[in-house]
């Protein structure tokens, strides 16, 4: 079940509760309101590109990896090319060059 955060707006207090996300919020633990609002504290982090996980999950072959790669180099290093230049990306990434095929 998933933590929330929660203010009460009567006594200004702050708590967390663990239940599910269908099921109302709790009252206020010190001063009993009913009605808590939700406090977002943080925002999910969305992986995209070379964050996201080739295959199943983090159960990735090793050719699942190679054809991640494969497939998000050439991406970055135009990425790189556009902000900095070919002569900056072949001096300093000269890797980036290579086909991984």
């Amino acid at each position: 079940m998933p933590t929330y955060d929660y203010h009460c707006p009567v006594c200004d207090h702050r708590f967390e509760a663990r239940h599910g996300m269908t099921e109302p919020a709790p009252a206020c633990p010190q001063c009993r309101h009913a009605l808590p609002k939700r406090v977002i504290t943080r925002a999910p982090a969305i992986a995209g590109g070379m964050m996201t996980h080739p295959g199943d999950g983090r159960n990735a072959s090793k050719e699942q990896l190679q054809d991640k790669w494969a497939e998000e180099t050439p991406k970055l290093r135009k990425k790189l090319a556009d902000k900095l230049g070919e002569d900056t990306v072949n001096r300093l990434a000269p890797t980036l060059n290579n086909t991984y095929e």
